[in-house]
């Protein structure tokens, strides 16, 4: 078996440092990717981000918004209800935000999708699945990537239902606001290895 991937997802603004915690995030050797969604951000914001990002990592980063601009940097791109359709032409990884079984048989043509959420959100409040996770048993493949209330105590449990990895953004953003970054890269790297 693969070691599951494991995706971060920024937080909705931008703060001091940002660059520096994302370049940290991709080497650990625990996160596989980082998304870059910034729904309120402005270009020069982001290409500011990115900028502070050795430009080793870009391949590894994707971009919610501003998708014309990801072939500047050699980046992914994720579509959603923002942004539906890849740019023209662009031939890098592409991803997709699901929320329903049923979209996932639609959408062929992308590297991976996330379906979400499958526990309660820990950064929205109130957004619950819309289904249990043991009835998801042998209908996501390793495609498919779980979003939405993702923490170590349940990531083996995730990916025991068949799932290809995980993405995760309130408990890294939380765990960092307490300064426990640290111990949670290690926590994951060793769930990482154990369920590969």
């Amino acid at each position: 078996m693969n070691a599951p991937l494991l995706i971060a997802i920024t937080l909705p603004h931008f703060f001091d440092n940002e660059g520096e915690r994302i370049s940290a995030l991709l080497q650990s050797e625990v996160f596989d990717r980082v998304h870059l969604r910034k729904p309120g951000g402005e270009e020069r914001e982001m290409r500011n981000l990115i900028e502070s990002i050795p430009p080793r990592l870009h391949s590894r980063l994707s971009m919610h918004d501003f998708h014309e601009v990801a072939a500047d940097y050699g980046c992914g791109i994720h579509l959603n209800a923002r942004n539906p359709e890849p740019p023209e032409g662009f031939n890098g990884i592409i991803s997709r935000s699901c929320h329903a079984l049923s979209e996932i048989s639609t959408h062929t043509a992308e590297d991976y999708l996330f379906l979400s959420p499958i526990y309660p959100s820990i950064s929205k409040p109130g957004y619950r699945p819309g289904f249990d996770i043991s009835s998801l048993k042998g209908k996501v493949t390793r495609r498919i990537i779980a979003l939405g209330g993702i923490t170590p105590d349940n990531l083996t449990e995730t990916l025991s239902i068949g799932f290809g990895g995980v993405a995760m953004l309130g408990t890294i953003w939380e765990e960092d606001r307490k300064g426990r970054m640290s111990a949670l890269l290690k926590t994951l790297l060793k769930l990482k290895c154990f369920n590969s």
